[in-house]
């Protein structure tokens, strides 16, 4: 959390920096989230009303501990109306995740594994760069887990995303 704070106001101030920019409008993009957890993510808008899905796979370690999430979100982009900036959409959402975990710690000879289901929601911001072909993003995705590990809501869950557009 303390990280998406620290990097929403870098975004603005960085958007409102390059006043003469403008963004582009794409269907799909690839690349990386950055943050909790890093993952490989693909989005693709549906169609020209701001109706996305991103999927992503993605990887976290801590201890003696590791899991794996599979993540795919159905997102609405509504523009933000800032002047100067053009192509900025703010953009919220739902989704689920499953992951799957592993604890070993060979002190306590505890090894235990299983799987997670998570109900996601979506809050962010999403730019296209007019002269490069990059998407950035930042987004919070708080998660209520079903069952597993991870038991109840988490409000941690959040990432930098960037992207290579394919095709304009």
């Amino acid at each position: 959390m303390k990280r998406l704070l620290f990097f929403l106001p870098l975004l603005f101030s960085f958007m409102l920096i390059t006043e003469s920019a403008t963004a582009q409008e794409y269907r799909t993009a690839v690349g990386a989230r950055l943050g909790y957890p890093l993952s490989v993510s693909l989005k693709h808008f549906l169609n020209d009303n701001g109706h996305a899905v991103e999927a992503y796979v993605g990887t976290r370690g801590w201890g003696y501990g590791r899991w794996v999430n599979i993540s795919a979100g159905y997102q609405i982009h509504n523009p933000l109306d800032i002047d100067g900036v053009e192509g900025l959409y703010w953009y919220y959402g739902a989704g689920a995740s499953i992951l799957f975990w592993n604890f070993n710690d060979p002190f306590l000879d505890d090894n235990n594994s299983s799987s997670s289901i998570g109900l996601q929601g979506y809050l962010g911001l999403d730019y296209a760069f007019d002269d490069v072909p990059v998407n950035i993003s930042v987004d919070w995705v708080p998660t209520f887990f079903v069952n597993g590990y991870s038991n109840g809501f988490g409000a941690g869950y959040a990432g930098v995303g960037i992207r290579y557009i394919l095709g304009q």
